[in-house]
Protein backbone atom coordinates (compact mmCIF):
# COMPACT_ATOMS: atom_id res chain seq x y z
CA UNK A 1 0.00 0.00 0.00
CA UNK A 2 1.54 3.27 -1.12
CA UNK A 3 0.91 6.44 0.85
CA UNK A 4 2.27 9.62 -0.71
CA UNK A 5 2.38 12.60 1.63
CA UNK A 6 2.75 16.24 0.71
CA UNK A 7 2.83 19.44 2.69
CA UNK A 8 4.79 20.21 5.80
CA UNK A 9 7.62 22.62 6.43
CA UNK A 10 8.01 25.75 8.48
CA UNK A 11 5.01 27.79 9.58
CA UNK A 12 4.69 30.63 12.07
CA UNK A 13 2.68 30.28 15.28
CA UNK A 14 -0.96 31.02 14.62
CA UNK A 15 -0.58 30.08 10.99
CA UNK A 16 -2.18 27.36 8.91
CA UNK A 17 -0.98 24.49 6.82
CA UNK A 18 -2.48 21.65 4.82
CA UNK A 19 -1.14 18.13 4.60
CA UNK A 20 -2.34 15.66 2.02
CA UNK A 21 -1.93 11.93 1.65
CA UNK A 22 -2.78 9.99 -1.48
CA UNK A 23 -3.10 6.24 -1.77
CA UNK A 24 -3.23 4.12 -4.86
CA UNK A 25 -5.65 1.76 -3.15
CA UNK A 26 -9.31 1.70 -4.06
CA UNK A 27 -11.51 3.43 -1.50
CA UNK A 28 -13.49 0.19 -1.25
CA UNK A 29 -10.50 -1.52 0.35
CA UNK A 30 -9.55 1.27 2.72
CA UNK A 31 -11.16 1.12 6.16
CA UNK A 32 -9.50 4.26 7.47
CA UNK A 33 -7.16 7.05 6.41
CA UNK A 34 -5.64 9.66 8.60
CA UNK A 35 -2.72 11.17 10.42
CA UNK A 36 -0.62 10.47 13.47
CA UNK A 37 2.28 12.53 14.69
CA UNK A 38 5.40 12.00 16.71
CA UNK A 39 6.74 14.83 18.81
CA UNK A 40 10.41 14.85 19.77
CA UNK A 41 11.00 12.29 22.51
CA UNK A 42 7.36 11.18 22.54
CA UNK A 43 5.37 8.24 21.26
CA UNK A 44 3.32 8.47 18.08
CA UNK A 45 -0.13 9.89 18.77
CA UNK A 46 -3.43 10.21 16.97
CA UNK A 47 -4.08 13.44 15.11
CA UNK A 48 -7.16 12.56 13.08
CA UNK A 49 -8.59 9.54 11.31
CA UNK A 50 -11.57 9.31 8.98
CA UNK A 51 -13.19 5.94 8.51
CA UNK A 52 -14.96 4.44 5.53
CA UNK A 53 -18.36 5.04 7.11
CA UNK A 54 -17.47 8.72 7.49
CA UNK A 55 -16.96 8.88 11.23
CA UNK A 56 -13.96 10.85 12.41
CA UNK A 57 -11.71 10.65 15.44
CA UNK A 58 -9.51 13.56 16.54
CA UNK A 59 -6.75 13.72 19.08
CA UNK A 60 -7.68 15.84 22.09
CA UNK A 61 -4.96 18.42 21.50
CA UNK A 62 -6.05 19.21 17.94
CA UNK A 63 -9.82 18.69 18.06
CA UNK A 64 -10.89 22.32 17.66
CA UNK A 65 -8.06 23.42 15.37
CA UNK A 66 -7.52 20.68 12.81
CA UNK A 67 -9.96 19.32 10.25
CA UNK A 68 -9.62 16.11 8.31
CA UNK A 69 -11.40 15.55 5.03
CA UNK A 70 -11.21 13.18 2.12
CA UNK A 71 -11.67 13.19 -1.61
CA UNK A 72 -12.91 9.69 -2.36
CA UNK A 73 -12.47 10.10 -6.10
CA UNK A 74 -8.79 10.91 -5.63
CA UNK A 75 -8.26 8.48 -2.75
CA UNK A 76 -6.73 11.38 -0.88
CA UNK A 77 -7.10 12.63 2.66
CA UNK A 78 -6.36 16.18 3.75
CA UNK A 79 -5.49 17.66 7.11
CA UNK A 80 -6.23 21.35 7.48
CA UNK A 81 -4.24 22.65 10.43
CA UNK A 82 -5.20 26.05 11.84
CA UNK A 83 -4.00 28.09 14.80
CA UNK A 84 -0.77 26.17 14.85
CA UNK A 85 1.29 26.19 18.03
CA UNK A 86 4.96 25.45 18.65
CA UNK A 87 3.86 22.27 20.42
CA UNK A 88 2.40 21.03 17.15
CA UNK A 89 5.94 20.68 15.87
CA UNK A 90 6.31 17.02 14.96
CA UNK A 91 6.75 14.51 12.20
CA UNK A 92 3.30 13.80 10.78
CA UNK A 93 2.64 10.33 9.40
CA UNK A 94 -0.12 9.31 7.06
CA UNK A 95 -1.92 6.18 8.25
CA UNK A 96 -4.11 3.69 6.46
CA UNK A 97 -6.03 0.54 7.27
CA UNK A 98 -6.49 -1.76 4.30
CA UNK A 99 -8.96 -4.62 4.33
CA UNK A 100 -7.51 -7.76 2.76
CA UNK A 101 -10.58 -9.87 3.55
CA UNK A 102 -9.15 -12.17 6.18
CA UNK A 103 -7.21 -9.46 7.98
CA UNK A 104 -6.78 -5.70 8.13
CA UNK A 105 -3.29 -4.34 7.57
CA UNK A 106 -2.00 -1.00 8.87
CA UNK A 107 0.36 1.13 6.82
CA UNK A 108 2.39 4.30 7.32
CA UNK A 109 3.73 7.02 5.10
CA UNK A 110 7.34 8.14 5.30
CA UNK A 111 6.47 11.13 7.46
CA UNK A 112 6.61 14.85 6.86
CA UNK A 113 8.05 17.36 9.31
CA UNK A 114 5.94 20.29 10.43
CA UNK A 115 7.84 22.97 12.32
CA UNK A 116 5.92 25.75 14.05
CA UNK A 117 8.29 28.52 14.92
CA UNK A 118 8.79 32.25 14.52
Amino acid sequence: VQLVESGGGLVQPGGSQVLSCATSESRFNINALGWFRQLPGKERELVAVIRAAGNIDYGDSVRDRFTISRDAAKNTVYLQMNSLKPEDTAVYYCYAERDWGDYVGTYWGQGTLVTVSS
